[in-house]
């Protein structure tokens, strides 16, 4: 293995004055810099993770927090993409990635923030978990610095998508086209919830529509088999709706199911839209009217942002970072008027 004294004797200076160039201090010129860093390269030589976190006090590893109760894990398109540009921009900035769970270190169970402190992560993404947790508030109260993506706490950094804009915008769209009568199926009680229905019930607001109760019915993510069903519900109503919004894209094709064994057409007999954008809803016939979210962007600002606080902890802001989504416009809704 190559060490530091191989490179220092090979350049002829001391251990000390290629430490310093190697970690781009500015009292070495950057002649001897260039010399040193390419000698290095060509010699194949690796900071030592253990001794670098002992003189930096940090070790470059951002810890993910991915709790998925569906048990669909990184088969989430959604998270996945997310995750995944977190990965590209953490890892373009010299940093590694960490999985943390509260399972087992030793056979010896843990909980998240004992994890962390295990794995000495410099700081930690959450994602897809419940935010109300007793363990993953002990990580919120503690010091380490956080992004949480679509949740807000007071005291932390958090990355949202713009779900009240994007429902906004699809109602909008739908109300462009001729539809007065919209029904929405929304998920599980959470921060992105209450978001989606606050969006539409203000652009229900803006264009005068009065929505019966049983237009707005709660359902859960990713659950096709429970939007069958409550698909079955609303399209018995006595004054169907001519569009139904769906929680995700997912769940819509439990909608489509039922709407297509009910002797109904979509969308000649009854609109859909989803929700997420994700490839599949383009690929269906009809192409489906969905809200794109943006996972490039919203992965790569929790990153920007999480190794902000990591290296900048005086001056980085405790902000909310809004990511708007995108309309695809798709064969899904029909035109009215």
């Amino acid at each position: 293995m190559v060490s530091l004294k191989d490179i220092a004797n090979r350049c002829g200076v001391s251990v000390a004055t290629v430490s310093k160039a190697l970690n781009d201090q500015p009292d070495v010129g950057q002649e001897t810099r260039d010399r040193i860093k390419n000698l290095a390269d060509e010699l194949g030589y690796f900071t030592n993770s253990a001794a670098r976190a002992l003189k930096t006090n940090r070790t470059h590893n951002l810890g993910v927090l991915f709790v998925d109760e569906g048990h669909r894990g990184l088969t989430h398109e959604f998270f996945a993409a997310l995750l995944n540009s977190f990965k590209d921009e953490a890892e373009q900035e010299g940093y590694d990635i960490t999985f943390i769970n509260n399972r087992n270190v030793g056979g010896k169970k843990i909980t998240y923030l004992q994890h962390c402190m295990y794995r000495g992560v410099d700081g930690l993404l959450m994602a897809c978990v419940d935010f109300y947790d007793e363990e993953v508030q002990d990580v919120v109260n503690s010091s380490l610095p956080l992004v949480t993506i679509d949740h807000v706490f007071n005291n932390r950094a958090a990355v949202l998508s713009d779900n009240v804009g994007g429902v906004e915008t699809l109602v909008s769209y739908a109300y462009s086209l001729g539809h007065r009568k919209i029904a929405f199926i929304y998920g599980e009680p959470t921060a992105v919830t209450e978001n989606r229905k606050i969006g539409f019930h203000r652009a229900c607001e803006k264009y005068g529509l009065t929505i019966p109760d049983g237009y707005i019915i709660e359902s859960r993510y990713y659950d096709p088999e429970l939007c069958y069903t409550i698909t079955a519900q609303i399209l018995s109503l006595p004054d169907r709706p001519t569009c139904i919004l769906f929680p995700d894209d997912f769940s819509l094709a439990g909608g489509i199911r039922a709407i297509h064994e009910a002797g109904l057409k979509v969308p000649d007999d009854i609109s859909v839209m989803g929700y997420d954008g994700v490839i599949v809803s383009q690929l269906m016939t009809p192409r489906i009217t969905t809200l794109q979210q943006d996972t490039d962007s919203l992965g790569r600002e929790a990153a920007k942002k999480l190794i902000e606080l990591v290296e900048r902890p005086k001056t980085a802001l405790l902000d909310r970072i809004i990511i708007p989504g995108n309309l695809l416009p798709g064969e899904s809704v029909k035109q009215l008027v």
